[in-house]
């Protein structure tokens, strides 16, 4: 299928469902299907945001401003992921606790403002990656329908671009908690930590596109672009940034940012 087939696809998807209720993170993928289903439903479309301390800060507002450039409605709510001992042991299906209580709250929501459906961004890529929380996604019935319109990411950048969507560069998120390695205990500390050193670093060195911080206790493993590696070379700068976050070991990954890369590794 051509891109305009598979937006089609998708266009008639939503129509089905009648009214929908979307989650939504502000990346690449939710903003999309966000504007999409806006486009196709109206005012039958309510975005739902989840705040937590796995969800990068800045990214609240930025959320905000684009669902208010759509005029869409947008309801933020808080999750507590940190509650679940599960989630804090952080095992590898960490991500199914995690949307086992995202989804139980949007499947409540939306029975409450009488929408059909509860959407998500998942894209048609996501079928290669390991992704555990897919499992709650079927206990609580939720669509992906960018997935089933067999859309890309490289589709829903184009057609985000197309759209004049500001997200359709935008480098890809993820929870803060998938920076920490399986079986490392997570805990609030170290989240606004990763969180701090993040926007720290894209401060100080003007980091655009992909950038993870990957939390080792003491030590950090520093993930960006390969064309952008260069950019946080200076030693005496970096440290600067990372000053007072507890790192006594600081590396750049020659390798540069890998999607996953922490997914079965402990070092």
């Amino acid at each position: 299928m051509t891109r305009q087939e598979k937006l089609k696809k998708l266009k008639t998807h939503l129509k089905s469902l009648k009214s929908v209720l979307l989650a939504y993170s502000g990346g690449v993928d939710s903003s999309f299907l966000l504007k999409v289903a806006s486009d196709t439903l109206g005012d039958k479309v309510l975005a739902v945001t989840a705040l937590s301390e796995t969800y990068p800060v800045l990214e609240a507002e930025k959320a905000r401003a684009l669902a208010g450039k759509l005029k869409i409605r947008l309801k933020m709510i808080r999750t507590h992921e940190l509650r679940d001992p599960r989630f804090r042991r952080n095992p590898e299906n960490r991500c199914y606790f995690c949307k086992k209580e995202l989804f139980a709250r949007l499947a409540r929501l939306a029975r409450k403002n009488r929408l059909g459906a509860v959407i998500d961004g998942s894209n048609l890529d996501d079928l290669s990656d390991y992704r555990p929380g897919s499992k709650a996604k079927k206990e609580f019935g939720i669509i992906s329908p960018l997935c089933e319109a067999q859309l890309t990411k490289k589709d829903i950048r184009v057609l985000s671009k197309q759209s004049g969507l500001p997200t359709w560069n935008k480098p890809a998120l993820a929870c803060l908690a998938s920076r920490i390695p399986y079986h490392s205990a997570i805990d609030r500390k170290r989240l606004r930590r990763i969180d701090k050193a993040e926007e720290n670093l894209r401060n100080a060195f003007g980091i655009k596109g992909n950038l993870r911080v990957r939390d080792f206790g003491v030590r950090a493993r520093i993930e960006v672009d390969k064309k952008e590696i260069k950019k946080i070379s200076p030693a005496k700068k970096m440290i600067s940034a990372l000053d007072g976050l507890g790192y006594k070991e600081v590396v750049v990954d020659p390798r540069g940012y890998r999607c996953g890369s922490m997914n079965g590794t402990l070092t």
